[in-house]
């Protein structure tokens, strides 16, 4: 964003094409973790090949967090949960099928780090889905990581009253927005939900299709952020096992083939329907950071 022509530097965030990352933790799933989802082979969870069957299909990125801050993803989908029966009644992992190894902890630290280091790139970070918080631990869970995360960032959290710019954000030495879905969440310091638009489907034809029906109704000029995902999704019903056998593809791969078709789908729509925050699998390929950021030099011509 440090880079962006000064044109752009007084425009809302809103206004802005932001590369961002769909479940951002999944290169770090646990493959002896048990099983979140799907329901259906939760039952399954001690079976190693089974676990390793939604290993397979449950990575999404393959670069960590630094990684890709490093390639320019400024936008974080991180899913939440906690360990059931875990010694520790605050402590926290992220989640996608199976658990993450690293904790929620250790690597919202990362990134303040990093932020640190680049205090002109703004980060997103998206807090969402919240496994596992039980209804009689559920609000002390939250009050707990909402006041870590207020006293990790500290300063450099972008309050969510108003309407951000990169100049407002530099001169005020801020640098962090943070989502928190959570319908009790009072802190100013914390944005409410990210509205996620994606397809439900793993045909990038149908997510093309969906993802202009929603552009559509979106009413304009935006006055807050959303996101357009380019994920597929698995299937949730028996279909998902015409995916899941095949023995000698995974996730990444169907990734591999889909995502220069919908990286071209999105140069052409943006021309049509602006979009804010763009999200993707595998985020650090195929030039994805590099063809949203450029959508933001097509504005000016």
């Amino acid at each position: 964003m440090s880079q962006l022509p000064s044109e752009l530097h007084s425009i809302p965030l809103f206004h802005l094409s932001i590369p961002g990352s769909h479940d951002s933790m999944s290169y770090d799933l646990d493959i002896n973790s048990s099983i979140l989802e799907p329901d259906r082979l939760k039952k399954f969870s001690r079976i190693y090949c089974a676990r390793k069957i939604v290993l397979k299909w449950a990575i999404t990125q393959e670069e960590n967090i630094t990684k890709q801050l490093d390639s320019g993803v400024r936008y974080f989908d991180l899913r939440i949960a906690r360990k059931p029966n875990d010694t520790d009644p605050t402590r926290l992992y992220f989640h996608h099928g199976l658990y993450t190894r690293t904790d929620v902890k250790t690597v919202l630290s990362n990134i303040n780090d990093w932020a640190e280091g680049h205090p002109k790139e703004i980060l997103i970070l998206a807090l969402s889905h919240f496994k596992g918080f039980d209804k009689n631990i559920e609000k002390q869970l939250h009050a707990h990581l909402m006041s870590s995360i207020k006293s990790l960032f500290g300063s450099k959290l972008v309050p969510r009253k108003g309407t951000p710019t990169l100049k407002y954000c530099w001169e005020k030495k801020k640098n962090v927005i943070v989502s928190y879905d959570y319908r009790f969440n009072h802190y100013p310091e914390l944005w409410g939900k990210i509205k996620y638009y994606y397809g439900n489907t793993m045909n990038p034809i149908n997510v093309e299709t969906k993802l202009c029906q929603e552009l559509e109704k979106t009413p304009k000029p935006f006055k807050s952020f959303f996101v357009c995902g380019l994920n597929l999704t698995l299937p949730e019903n028996i279909g998902i096992l015409k995916y899941i056998l095949r023995l000698c593809d995974n996730f990444p791969n169907v990734i591999h083939r889909s995502l220069p078709r919908l990286l071209q789908w999105i140069k052409e729509q943006a021309s049509k329907t602006p979009m804010n925050i763009i999200a993707s699998d595998m985020a650090t390929r195929d030039q994805f950071v590099a063809t949203v950021v450029q959508l933001n030099i097509s504005k000016q011509a």
